[in-house]
């Protein structure tokens, strides 16, 4: 696991694989980067089941101004920090040691609005839907924010009617990465074709 692209590039990241964590491959990594192009320098971040803290990184080294990593696993959480430490990214990070839906809740509350969210819950477990419906309840997004959610090809995105606008989906291997905007938002001018 390494940084693709940016001021950190080439930088190996600490990560252990097990039940708990299941960090982005580089492949799919690159892929959702590609995609979101410009979308990333200057923005503010949340990396939501943030794991080894992979994509959030990613986006710190490719000019993101902050990024908030949302993590609940403590071994995950140590990756993190170190992960942040090597790259000397502490300054433009924050780390958010909740369960996702507490810590939505919470940025809600201090009035936290992001310009890109994303998302990788552990596979098939019904998180999706929960999280999604959690992020309208409580928005910490704006009207041209851009969510990515990273799922497996067999968990369909829950109805998202009135809420999000699917406006891309790439396939690699068994993984779907689904780029949303909030409804009624028009997603021409944001995402790479």
């Amino acid at each position: 696991m390494r940084i693709i692209s940016g001021t950190s590039r080439g930088r190996r990241l600490v990560s252990q694989r097990g039940r708990a964590i299941r960090p982005t491959s580089d492949r799919i990594k690159e892929s959702i980067f590609n995609i979101l192009g410009n979308e990333v320098r200057g923005k503010r971040i949340v990396d939501l089941f943030a794991g080894t803290g992979n994509l959030g990184i990613e986006a710190l080294s490719r000019g993101a101004k902050k990024v908030l990593f949302v993590e609940i696993e403590k071994q995950a959480l140590r990756i993190i920090q170190k992960n942040l430490s090597a790259c000397g990214m502490q300054r433009h990070a924050e780390v958010v040691p909740r369960d996702v839906n507490r810590a939505i809740g919470m940025l809600h509350g201090r009035g936290e609005s992001f310009d890109l969210i994303l998302m990788d819950p552990p596979y098939r477990q019904g998180l999706i839907r929960a999280t999604v419906e959690k992020l309208q309840s409580r928005p910490i997004h704006h009207e041209d924010s851009i969510l990515v959610i990273q799922h497996d090809r067999r968990e369909h995105l829950p109805d998202l009617t009135g809420a999000w606008d699917l406006i891309r989906q790439r396939r690699i291997g068994d993984t779907l990465i689904s780029f949303l905007t909030p409804w009624a938002f028009k997603p021409e001018a944001t995402v790479n074709p």
